[in-house]
């Protein structure tokens, strides 16, 4: 297990297998690695969950999955589980993991960057450079602003002219 959730005990096997569910539209990174999986409080005597997750945006429509698979991998555990969404503080993409963000580089999805806060939004008059997954250019011309999910954008590399997706800082 690469991450682990705010109030979770390393031992136990049903938070383990809660914080390596693969998120449904990225499969390779987990629910904690993409850090929205907030809390996992664990009652062993009543052989009970309650697991906090925060959803990347407030529409994302890959949440029902995975609080079935939340509910499923507690349930064949033996846990009576209850899984709360928490909107507030909302998600950001620096609650990802370190190993999160390399796992999406070897898949060939750019990781984000660090998420600008406070204050007033600066103006620059400098491109918005990303890095190629795929070849490392940092030649790459955004295509479209909306990828495959809402929360990536579609890039194209003018040095290996492939295609891909970077997932934006948020």
């Amino acid at each position: 297990m690469s991450a682990q959730p705010v109030g979770a005990k390393p031992s136990s096997a049903v938070v383990q297998a809660i914080s390596e569910i693969a998120d449904p539209e990225i499969p390779v990174i987990s629910i904690a690695d993409l850090g929205i999986l907030r809390e996992v409080d664990l009652d062993e005597q009543a052989r009970s969950v309650t697991v906090t997750i925060t959803p990347t945006y407030s529409g994302c429509p890959a949440m029902e999955l995975i609080r079935s698979r939340i509910e499923h991998e507690a349930r064949t555990r033996g846990y009576a589980v209850q899984v709360r969404t928490r909107l507030s503080p909302a998600w950001t993409t620096d609650w990802m993991t370190a190993s999160g963000k390399a796992a999406l580089a070897r898949f060939g999805i750019a990781p984000p960057g660090p998420v600008r806060t406070g204050g007033p939004v600066p103006v620059r008059l400098r491109r918005h450079v990303v890095t190629c997954p795929l070849c490392g250019s940092d030649d790459t011309t955004e295509i479209a602003h909306f990828g495959s999910t809402a929360c990536k954008a579609l890039r194209r590399c003018n040095a290996c002219r492939e295609p891909f997706d970077e997932f934006k800082a948020l």
